[in-house]
């Protein structure tokens, strides 16, 4: 089970993350109980822009915060995992086979350090997951002409060089659409966040 929180109406999150992802709490919980995952164990990372990557056992609970120092989550337990983004990019990432997913943030500089080839050998190691087993989904985030990287593009042939053949990319750019995404580089900082989540069934 997967979804994306788009731009929130009607929510002032003019200000700093923390700030805003108050504000959009309600909203980012109504997003869990209709996927049917509100009574789950809601897990995020800290997300750093860094590429370390952490493994949700069964006994990781954590009512309150993120897991820290990492920007990706792996699992083959019935938690739900969640990224939040405002122009970086949700990956998505399921084994079809070991019945594991991986849930990656991974922006420029996420990128250029690895993230999403090290959330896939984080699989393999944890769980079995053989890169041709995986469904990989590139989330909206910020793309040329309105950033100067292009690191969807990129993340699609790290993906393609980790020997991943199931890939999509949803093509939206978040600068691009004011009405439906956040931007942090569009809203300079003082914005709110996306929210991707995944679960198994």
């Amino acid at each position: 089970m997967h979804g994306f929180v788009r731009r929130v109406p009607d929510v002032d999150v003019g200000s700093d993350r923390h700030t805003a992802l108050r504000a959009l709490d309600a909203a980012h919980r109504l997003a869990r109980r209709m996927l049917s995952l509100e009574h789950r164990p809601f897990v995020t990372a800290e997300q750093v822009h860094g590429a370390k990557v952490g493994v949700v056992a069964a006994d990781t609970t954590l009512p309150v915060g993120a897991l820290r120092g990492v920007d990706a989550l792996v699992t083959d337990q019935h938690h739900c995992l969640g990224i939040y983004v405002a122009d970086c990019a949700a990956v998505f990432l399921f084994d079809q086979v070991h019945t594991a997913i991986g849930l990656a943030h991974s922006g420029r500089k996420g990128t250029e350090l690895g993230v999403v080839p090290s959330t896939i050998r984080a699989m393999t190691a944890a769980f079995g997951t053989k890169p041709a087993d995986l469904v990989v989904q590139i989330g909206p985030c910020i793309r040329p002409p309105h950033y100067e990287t292009d690191f969807a593009a990129r993340i699609l042939e790290q993906c393609r060089a980790e020997g991943v053949t199931q890939l999509h990319d949803c093509g939206v750019c978040t600068h691009a659409d004011g009405q439906r995404y956040y931007s942090y580089r569009r809203e300079q900082g003082r914005t709110g966040r996306m929210l991707a989540l995944l679960a198994l069934r």
